[in-house]
């Protein structure tokens, strides 16, 4: 190899890592750009929670900037003015009890729609998913029947028993895809060494579809803490409302919006979900992939 044969490497080697750098630098450019605007409400919404209201109100004010000293009065107005930590619990109980519901019920019915050779099963697990795409207000009234038939209105248990006509549906599917990406030879092999097939189910079954399991539960309690519709339609005595109603219903009042105290409460409650959901991230990830390539 001549000189000029060296020469050429040379050029074609830098040019190779600058287009190498350069596709870098546009892909690390472009996730900036999408994690600032993800990044963006929230953190506009902690700027607000703390800005007075001289601050906020004045347009000539940047709306990004403490332009005034900062200040925990809106803060402590949705402590104290407000029932924000009975909405917190009522939210908390609603969640915790509707997950308890949801697994009890989709985990053994995505089970049987999976394992057992049922000639009806596929059908039956579409008309279940089936449910969960009907608008919730085609079936308020026949809801809101169930309720008075169970006295429960203005309670927060009238949540507790509608939330899973929407958690389960879509659970069942989720789960039915899981269980059938987990292959048949497990379960024989448990039956084999005595485990019955509750057992094997129990044992076997239940700890590999952990990923679905986790993607479930956050499935269910994501959606009990900010569904709207149903708890405004059932639940008007603040001592019983969840977060989703009562601090929209008491930081709104008529043509007055509290924004600050609003996005207090929008940054409370998202920070702890963010952080629990990160925590799962990855199994809340497998668990919808898997189940949605077998579903």
């Amino acid at each position: 190899m001549d000189l000029s044969d060296t020469t050429e490497v040379e050029v074609a080697r830098r040019a190779a890592r600058r287009r190498r750098t350069g596709a870098r630098v546009a892909l690390y450019g472009l996730v900036l750009a999408f994690t600032g605007m993800a990044a963006f409400p929230f953190v506009w919404a902690t700027i607000t929670a703390f800005k007075r209201n001289q601050d906020l109100y004045n347009r000539a004010n940047n709306p990004f900037v403490f332009n005034l000293d900062p200040t925990l009065e809106h803060v402590d107005l949705l402590l104290s003015g407000t029932a924000f930590p009975t909405f917190a619990r009522n939210t908390l109980l609603v969640g915790v009890l509707v997950v308890a519901i949801t697994l009890a019920l989709s985990l053994p019915a995505a089970y049987s729609l999976a394992r057992l050779d049922m000639p009806w099963g596929g059908a039956m697990g579409i008309a279940i998913f089936f449910v969960y795409l009907i608008p919730p207000s085609l079936l308020f009234i026949s809801l809101s029947r169930v309720v008075a038939t169970l006295r429960l209105q203005d309670s927060v248990w009238a949540l507790v028993v509608l939330y899973p006509t929407i958690t389960v549906p879509v659970s069942v599917w989720l789960l039915m895809g899981f269980f059938k990406t987990i292959p048949r030879e497990i379960e024989e092999q448990a039956t084999i060494d005595g485990y019955s097939r509750f057992g094997a189910f129990a044992r076997i079954l239940v700890p590999l579809a952990f990923p679905g399991i986790v993607a479930v539960v956050v499935f269910a309690f994501t959606l009990s803490a900010s569904e709207f519709i149903y708890a405004l339609a059932f639940v008007a005595r603040t001592s019983e409302k969840t977060i989703s109603i009562g601090v929209p219903t008491e930081l709104v009042r008529g043509d007055v919006f509290f924004w600050q105290s609003l996005q207090a409460a929008t940054v409370m409650v998202a920070v702890p979900i963010a952080l629990v959901f990160n925590l799962f991230l990855e199994r809340f990830i497998t668990g919808f992939t898997m189940g949605a390539v077998k579903g």
